[in-house]
């Protein structure tokens, strides 16, 4: 579980901060970009999970014409809630975990959206990544948030050797810079989408590239 020494991070991280301002930005930026309110950044997350950015934006801008606060989302019923963020992907089990949130909110802690991932990973429908998001986000606290993209690309870089998101998740938070923390999910997310994607990633063209492990080998990533 080791770290390649000679990829620089801080060129990294300043290339992808540049790269992030060409394009769309992941849908949780969009609805900070929007709203600094902590609960809709929450319910946003929640229901982006396993779900392209072009339904959440949809299904959130759906949910917030009649939710804004716990004591709105309180009075819907669940069947309402499913039909409000409907297509997004696990739909109904997404919405009774909405359908739960205020009753967890007040009971937890106080009808208030908690700022950090050990509070928020007690309240339901969330995991970590979606609690570091939040504490990110919602709060513009430092965390770090690690999913399909950060965990490929950061090992696909060379700057991390590990198996599972969580497992990248504890080693980025012991040798990243804290100065990086609350960028590099969003420009991860988005390097990912547009060029260091799963299958066949645009290396011909990749800013990065000369900071990747993978230069001059052939595999079916570099295809």
């Amino acid at each position: 579980m080791g770290m390649n020494k000679k990829t620089d991070i801080q060129a990294v991280y300043s290339i992808l901060e540049r790269e992030f301002k060409k394009h769309r930005m992941p849908v949780v930026d969009l609805v900070q970009a929007q709203t600094r309110d902590p609960f809709k950044v929450l319910l946003s997350t929640i229901i982006s999970a396993r779900t392209k950015d072009e339904t959440t934006t949809a299904a959130s801008n759906k949910l917030f014409s009649v939710v804004h606060t716990p004591e709105d989302l309180a009075k819907i019923p669940v069947g309402k809630l499913e039909q409000l963020i409907y297509p997004v992907g696990f739909y109904k089990n997404k919405a009774r975990h909405l359908k739960k949130l205020p009753r967890a909110l007040n009971e937890l802690y106080g009808g208030k959206v908690p700022d950090t991932v050990e509070e928020l990973v007690q309240l339901p429908g969330v995991g970590r990544k979606t609690a570091n998001l939040v504490v990110v986000i919602g709060f513009n606290k430092p965390a770090i948030c690690v999913d399909v993209h950060v965990h490929r690309i950061v090992n696909r870089l060379g700057y991390l050797q590990t198996k599972t998101p969580f497992e990248t998740e504890m080693k980025l938070r012991e040798i990243l810079p804290k100065k990086f923390w609350l960028g590099i999910n969003s420009y991860l997310v988005s390097f990912g989408q547009h060029l260091c994607r799963p299958i066949n990633p645009r290396c011909d063209i990749c800013p990065i590239y000369t900071y990747c492990e993978r230069i001059g080998v052939k595999t079916k990533y570099t295809k």
